[in-house]
């Protein structure tokens, strides 16, 4: 029994650490849709929809019946006396040994010292010009709340394209550097050994000690931006910064996947724009708010009814089952009618009228806004492939300039610093093709997003 429950444990923690490792290894995609569930501010946004939700059924619910209940307990622990003339009160109420007469005033207490009330009252709105654009409103505010969580989806899926390529960049940067690192200190231990023995010239060691020094600097940073690269990738997807995420594209396949020229010719329907949705929600919102100043001008109406009753004792017993209370109801209608208010409620129409206008001034201007950044979007996917395919080109010769200077300086025919422009030239490019790899990934990552698609 030891060793089938030992066995069973066993299984199960294998189990356990191949699932997190499964979860440690992810394509762009799978980042992607691992974010769009586990980022704080999709989560975020996720509860704001309930709580539109929850805000919209709060408005309805004001115009439902609403039912309050009321409970009062008095003791008058020091009664109050009231004096009256003894001729105005019936003689068999008066206190033992009083006369009546026209200047006698007797001392009297009203009821027995404690009293008990309770009371039930339904209120049912009629009529509210308020209530009814209110509720209108509600279903503009759930729309904005939708159309919010869906920017942030835009948004969050664009932060972690930018973070997935820059890990990559960051990886992709130290396996060069530390291959051009390699490179030279086999150059430099080359050239000491010649100069050691007479047959070079001290110049050309300091000349590639520099480049070394250079290089290997260069090394230690890309290393750092790998590790903070990878924090911000497992920040973007909601996971704990520390976690040993694994990246399982590769930089160059990666982008040849983003090279799609066929997204140029999308049709793009500007209603699809998450900036314009949330543009029209503003216009909406503007439009209700001058719907409810106009609507401060028209009356309400209410009803409520009550029940309840009093009941009165010289000590507590109201909750046994003899103790006498009387009962009493109420019906009745609340009508309010503004009237005259020093146009005040004209000017704060007008100025919602004025709110309105503005708000369908920023949408014509967002319409054009948005067609100028998909254009420019555009222009930029256009660029970044250019440039990508003119920088790998250029690694490639700047590969062979490197190669033939390599051989001309083994041989004597070129100077450590010809050499040493070679080189710089090389790693300048290969920064460029690695950079512009990414610019292709991002570039195409904007557009989408413009494009909502």
């Amino acid at each position: 029994m030891r060793t089938i429950i030992a066995s069973i444990f066993t299984f199960l923690s294998l189990t356990a650490v191949v699932a997190q490792e499964q979860k440690n290894n992810f394509s762009l995609n799978e980042a992607i849709a691992y974010a769009l569930q586990h980022n704080y501010s999709v989560i975020n946004a996720n509860r704001d929809i309930v709580d539109a939700q929850k805000q919209k059924w709060e408005t309805i619910a004001t115009g439902l019946p609403q039912i309050t209940g009321d409970i009062s307990y008095q003791n008058q622990l020091i009664q109050p006396v009231n004096q009256f003339p003894s001729i105005l009160i019936p003689e068999e109420f008066l206190p033992p040994g009083v006369v009546q007469g026209p200047d006698t005033f007797v001392p009297i207490v009203f009821g027995p010292p404690q009293t008990a009330t309770a009371t039930a009252t339904l209120r049912q709105q009629i009529f509210d010009g308020s209530y009814i654009v209110g509720v209108q409103a509600t279903k503009a505010f759930l729309d904005y709340s939708q159309n919010n969580k869906e920017k942030t989806d835009l948004d969050v899926r664009k932060a972690v394209v930018e973070a997935y390529g820059n890990v990559l960049l960051s990886q992709e940067s130290v396996v060069i550097f530390e291959k051009n690192r390699e490179t030279l200190e086999k150059n430099l231990f080359e050239t000491k050994k010649v100069y050691e023995n007479g047959l070079g010239d001290e110049e050309s060691v300091d000349q590639l000690q520099i480049t070394l020094s250079t290089v290997e600097s260069q090394l230690k940073n890309a290393k750092r931006l790998e590790k903070i690269t990878l924090q911000m990738l497992n920040l973007m997807m909601g996971i704990p910064i520390e976690n040993n995420t694994i990246l399982t594209e590769n930089l160059d396949t990666l982008t040849q996947k983003q090279i799609n020229p066929s997204l140029l010719e999308t049709n793009f329907n500007i209603e699809n724009n998450v900036d314009f949705k949330l543009v029209k929600n503003l216009n909406e919102q503007r439009y209700y708010e001058l719907k409810l100043a106009k609507s401060r001008a028209l009356p309400t109406l209410n009803a409520f009814v009550n029940y309840g009753g009093n009941s009165f004792s010289d000590s507590f017993n109201f909750l046994s089952s003899g103790q006498q209370w009387f009962e009493s109801s109420v019906l009745g209608f609340d009508l309010s009618i503004p009237i005259f208010s020093s146009l005040g409620r004209s000017a704060s129409t007008q100025r919602a009228k004025i709110a309105y206008d503005k708000a369908k001034t920023q949408l014509t201007e967002a319409q054009e806004q948005i067609r100028l950044q998909l254009e420019t979007a555009k222009s930029e996917y256009i660029l970044a492939i250019e440039e990508y395919e003119t920088s790998k080109q250029n690694l490639g010769l700047a590969e062979r300039i490197e190669n033939k200077n390599q051989i001309k300086y083994t041989e004597g025919l070129a100077t450590s610093f010809e050499l040493r422009q070679a080189q710089t030239q090389l790693y300048s490019t290969q920064q460029e093709y690695l950079q512009s790899m990414v610019d292709v990934i991002n570039q195409k990552t904007n557009l989408e997003v413009i494009i909502n698609q």
